[in-house]
């Protein structure tokens, strides 16, 4: 699962933005990369709404493209990715908790527990909630992106590093 952000450059930084995510951006001062940055902030984002109980937006598969702007991807942890799914399931299905816990087998607390963004849920008991909504658990392990090969750490330790000074920024409206 990714979301796509608009990139640009303005007064020497590169700035991020999620249009599915109104409040959700962030910036890079000059020579960092804005991808962590933003994929920082999106996280916080994402994490906010689900611990307020509301539903985040699903991620559109592209965005208008704008005149000086970039496209950016980016990734959704997977662990946070399956709380989305199980969120967006059950809205789709008009379910509540209690609702959904009742067809599972599951108490409620433990359905609240699953789209929670600090649980750490078993296969177990994603199995049994997916079917409940009459989906099914998939699995999938994929290649990582081909980096740069890892640098000693004498290497790292001997290059000098600047500070870093960007920081994300994601406003979740009260």
């Amino acid at each position: 699962m990714r979301y796509l952000a608009h990139t640009w450059q303005e007064e020497g930084v590169t700035l991020a933005a999620f249009p599915d995510c109104p409040g959700c951006q962030t910036f890079a001062p000059p020579g960092h990369a804005v991808a962590a940055e933003a994929a920082e902030a999106l996280k916080g984002w994402l994490e906010a709404h689900l611990a307020l109980g509301r539903v985040p937006p699903q991620p559109s598969d592209r965005i208008a493209s704008r005149k000086g702007r970039k496209v950016l991807s980016v990734d959704v942890p997977p662990r946070l990715a399956v709380k989305l799914a199980l969120r967006w399931a059950r809205q789709a299905r008009g379910l509540t908790q209690a609702q959904l816990a009742r067809t599972a087998g599951v108490s409620q607390p433990a359905v609240a527990q699953l789209e929670s963004p600090d649980s750490n849920p078993t296969v177990a008991t994603l199995e049994r909630v997916a079917e409940a909504l009459g989906c099914r658990l998939e699995v999938a392990l994929a290649p990582m992106p081909i980096r740069a090969p890892a640098q000693s750490p004498a290497a790292r330790r001997a290059r000098p590093r600047p500070a870093r000074r960007g920081h994300a920024r994601a406003a979740v409206p009260a």
